[in-house]
């Protein structure tokens, strides 16, 4: 006798957290797209104090009374720090598992901890898989959000256009940081996950081994933050061979814009990524923000894949 047996927890021990992590690797070498995002991966590492709930999918086996929790076959992540958007959540399923009603336990299991007030659960399925397509079809839930992933090869790089009046000097880590999270804050007060960055969640990607303040660009203004671009390198990708590297984070002060700021800043993010020897860069963007989408097409980025929220209605 078998079932699903799924746990609801508000910290993780470390045994957990390894197998969650071991988990998405396997989930990664078999989809070919990380199932969870860096945020859930830092929030497992540093126990972060975010409104957040771990679902834990274990398989029940043994007879009768004798039922046992067997090895880790899913996990869900549950954040409801964003009460203005809504909860928002990420599903994985080890490979060897799907097909067998994991995924939808997980999901029942989610909308339960969702209460009226808390707004319509929205749910990430990383690269668009036909698999998460079908068990949202099937559960009745509706696309949200789409976030592109856009690459070009670093063969070429234009050289970036003047801005007048603009210097554009590396990130000094511990002098830039609190100038850097104001910036950041205006110039995604739209966005509520990129724009809630706290100098906590700055020093944490900080602590990273990819971290390198030499890729990450500041611009300033009469002594003012008026942009940054903020590069990463991936040692592996499944957008190239090798290592690849990312447009992270790319903002402009609202007041700034219009001037070529951000276009000046992309082209020195790009230029310094392929004197690193690197082939190709990525990028995510909203895939229904069309003048974002325009820029980059000009740069010479096209569309690659693809992450869909889905949401319950």
């Amino acid at each position: 006798m078998t079932g699903i047996s799924i746990g609801v927890v508000r910290q993780l021990n470390e045994a957990d957290v390894a197998s969650i992590r071991a988990l998405a690797e396997a989930a990664e070498r078999a989809d070919g797209v990380a199932p969870l995002p860096e945020q859930v991966l830092l929030h497992l590492k540093h126990h972060s104090d975010a409104d957040a709930w771990h679902f834990v999918a274990r398989r029940l086996s043994g007879q009768g009374s004798g039922l046992i929790n067997s090895e880790l076959i899913g996990y869900a992540f549950l954040d409801k720090s964003h009460p203005e958007e809504g909860p928002s959540a990420e599903v994985v399923v080890a490979p060897a598992e799907r097909r067998q009603g994991v995924g939808g336990a997980l999901l029942d299991a989610l909308r339960m901890k969702v209460r009226r007030g808390d707004g319509p659960l929205r749910v990430w399925a990383h690269g668009g898989l036909p698999a998460a397509a079908a068990l949202a079809a099937k559960r009745g839930l509706e696309t949200a959000r789409e976030l592109w992933v856009m690459a070009r090869p670093l063969t070429e790089v234009p050289a970036p256009p003047p801005v007048e009046g603009v210097t554009v000097a590396a990130f000094r880590p511990g002098t830039d940081d609190e100038a850097w999270v104001d910036l950041n804050a205006r110039a995604f007060a739209h966005h509520p996950e990129q724009g809630s960055m706290t100098l906590a969640d700055l020093r944490e990607r900080m602590a990273e081994s990819w971290f390198d303040p030499g890729g990450f660009f500041l611009a300033w203004r009469d002594g003012k933050l008026a942009g940054f671009h903020w590069t990463k390198v991936h040692d592996h990708s499944p957008y190239g061979e090798g290592r690849v590297g990312e447009v992270y984070v790319l903002g402009v002060d609202p007041a700034e814009q219009g001037h070529g700021l951000g276009k000046a800043l992309t082209l020195i993010g790009l230029e310094h990524l392929r004197e690193r020897g690197l082939k190709t860069v990525i990028l995510y963007v909203e895939g229904d923000n069309a003048p974002a989408v325009t820029v980059y097409t000009k740069l010479g980025f096209t569309r690659r894949s693809a992450d869909v929220m889905y949401r319950v209605p």
